[in-house]
């Protein structure tokens, strides 16, 4: 399959609106806010910050309001970064897909009549963005972007579309933090991914926008060159072993290379005590010599749906910037993994990782060309 080349990419998240914007700040974590979920119990949570809410609109309205505000702005981003253009002169004939794993819930939440479904959130999108190419909608829960990704590739591929605009979106609603805290699985502090002492994940909003087409020979930049999406629910709230190895290895395979050429992994790993040491054990299993190690949890929480396009969007920018996230917590010497926080050069060949309920595993190989 041809290799994805992404040629425009937008984010709103907790560090801030703007993809190159949210890489300058990447090396200060954000300060959490801390939501009440019921007496005496508090959890963070990273909201994006940036784009102020109008204190006149209250309910539903005030959810869509703001979250028309906060695609078409990352649309923006992702087009304009391609074409040089406002939003409203570049073609829109492309295929729009979009991956959330909550869809407009908030909205319901907020007093909205109708359930939440994917084909309505899609259509509500569409209108915003007065899209005139195919609209799709992917919801498995934390692949939904990656999944989204490796369906724009076999789109344009077979020459169905002559680009591809992934949008993930995930915003705050109690029933992902109230789900997630149901399940004992938010921390009470803070992330640590491959932490000594980690105690269970942060949740955060976001909204990421990558305008991709297919790889010309030449052209510079990043591509994904390799994707793959293996599927068991032996665990439907945990990660399965070998479906995570497989899931890398099929990656490399598809992009033409070998664990010993990747210089980088973006992990999953988002301090749960189980699949971090799950994790742990596949990355050692996959490589004879541990490539350098980053995780975004502790800048951008865990985006759920969005995961996927949110933590590609800030990597890409990042490296291209030189920066990488702090690491302000103790590795868990049981785990023999130590997170980087400076890289010696900037790495071509980038394996990426993605994780999610219901058993979804998935791996990205994303290289830079110069």
């Amino acid at each position: 399959m041809s290799a994805l080349a992404i040629r425009g990419r937008g984010l709103a998240c907790g560090l801030g609106v703007g993809a190159d914007a949210a890489a300058a700040a990447v090396g200060t974590l954000p300060v959490p806010l801390f939501v009440t979920l019921g007496e005496g119990l508090q959890r963070p949570f990273l909201p994006i910050r940036g784009i102020p809410d109008d204190a006149t609109i209250t309910g539903a309205a005030a959810w869509h309001a703001r979250t028309r505000a906060l695609i078409r702005d990352v649309v923006a981003q992702a087009l304009g970064e391609a074409s040089g253009a406002a939003l409203e002169l570049v073609p829109r004939d492309g295929a729009l897909l979009i991956a959330s794993s909550s869809l407009h819930v908030g909205a319901v939440e907020a007093g909205q009549l109708f359930r939440p479904h994917g084909s309505l959130f899609a259509q509500q999108v569409k209108e915003w963005l007065d899209w005139q190419g195919p609209v799709y909608c992917f919801s498995t829960a934390c692949t939904s972007s990656i999944v989204a990704l490796s369906a724009a590739r076999a789109l344009l591929a077979s020459g169905a579309a002559p680009s591809a605009l992934v949008l993930g979106v995930e915003l705050a609603n109690r029933l992902s933090l109230s789900g997630f805290q149901g399940m004992q699985l938010l921390s009470p502090d803070a992330a640590r991914p491959f932490g000594l002492g980690r105690n269970g994940l942060v949740l955060g909003e976001a909204v990421a926008a990558l305008h991709c087409v297919v790889a010309s020979g030449n052209e510079a930049g990043w591509r994904i060159t390799g994707s793959a999406h293996i599927v068991d629910g032996s665990d439907p709230a945990g990660a399965s072993r070998g479906a995570l190895l497989r899931a890398c290895r099929e990656a490399l395979e598809q992009a033409g290379r070998t664990p010993a050429e990747v210089e980088l992994v973006k992990v999953q790993a988002a301090g749960s005590p189980g699949n971090d040491a799950l994790e742990a054990a596949v990355l050692h299993e996959l490589f004879d010599h541990m490539p350098a190690l980053v995780s975004l949890k502790p800048s951008l929480g865990h985006c759920l749906g969005a995961s996927g396009a949110v933590e590609l969007a800030l990597l890409c920018a990042a490296l291209d910037a030189g920066a990488l996230p702090p690491v302000t917590h103790e590795p868990d010497p049981a785990l023999d993994l130590r997170l980087a926080t400076r890289l010696d050069a900037a790495p071509r060949c980038v394996l990426a990782i993605i994780v999610g309920f219901g058993g979804g595993h998935a791996a990205a190989v994303l290289e830079c060309r110069q």
